[in-house]
């Protein structure tokens, strides 16, 4: 991404082995200590004691927070990313990120998929056009594993795929596809509705993963970015459905 000093950012956020204690989870997750020590005591918040010390995985803190964001209202999405957008401001001077991490190529405008594990099988399709998919078949587990702790799918009928848990190994620069299915497949929306619009957000950076989410959600809920995908007519107009959205966002 232009403005990253990759290595200094893969040494500073991808480490996701690394284990966190009370108040470096409260930092990553822009919430306060008391809030993280709440979340441990009612078993809400996946963590390792240590003795007396309670330890947090960073791969499961990151499994954790997706799955959350996804659920944020209003007002805590635009607070979280703020914080976030604060955290990657030291390393970018960029204020679009969800536009510059796509393609018109990466854009498949008529799906065909009709079932949840076809549509999961197609979108890694789709990725390996981006040549930055080290291992397609690795890709495919995880998503799948994903998927099984709970759907990605959001009210209104959309779907913001992404892997478990984020290794260098996976792809050589992170990156983002999108798939427009010709019939809406059941996906296991909150709202019971069937889903036709789906996003594979493919980022080697925990953070940056998160920020990603964050704004693709606020994108949602402050823009008629849905409406505007199912009118486009191809994959270049979805892409400045895309990138409009988000600047209106910004």
């Amino acid at each position: 991404m232009p403005g990253f000093n990759h290595l200094c950012f893969f040494q500073s956020f991808f480490m996701p082995h690394q284990l966190y204690d009370i108040g470096q989870v409260a930092e990553y997750l822009h919430i306060k200590e008391d809030e993280v020590r709440r979340l441990v005591k009612r078993g809400e918040l996946p963590c390792l004691r240590k003795g007396d010390r309670v330890m947090f995985q960073r791969r499961e803190i990151d499994a954790w927070a997706s799955q959350r964001i996804l659920a944020f209202d209003k007002e805590t999405l635009a607070s979280f990313h703020d914080a976030s957008a604060e955290v990657l401001n030291e390393g970018s001077n960029q204020k679009t990120l969800v536009s510059d991490f796509f393609r018109r190529e990466w854009i498949e405008p008529e799906l065909h998929s009709k079932t949840r594990a076809a549509v999961v099988r197609d979108m890694v399709q789709l990725a390996e056009r981006t040549e930055r998919v080290y291992d397609p078949a690795d890709l495919l587990t995880t998503l799948r594993e994903r998927e099984e702790i709970r759907s990605t799918a959001l009210p209104g009928g959309l779907a913001l795929l992404h892997p478990r848990h984020h290794d260098p190994y996976m792809f050589s620069e992170s990156f983002m596809v999108l798939g427009r299915t010709v019939h809406p497949v059941p996906f296991g929306g909150p709202d019971g509705r069937t889903t036709d619009l789906f996003f594979l957000i493919c980022s080697q950076y925990d953070r940056l993963h998160l920020h990603l989410l964050t704004r693709i959600c606020r994108m949602v809920k402050q823009t008629s970015i849905l409406e505007d995908l199912r009118s486009a007519p191809d994959a270049g107009s979805m892409l400045e459905v895309i990138t409009e959205a988000e600047a209106r966002v910004v």
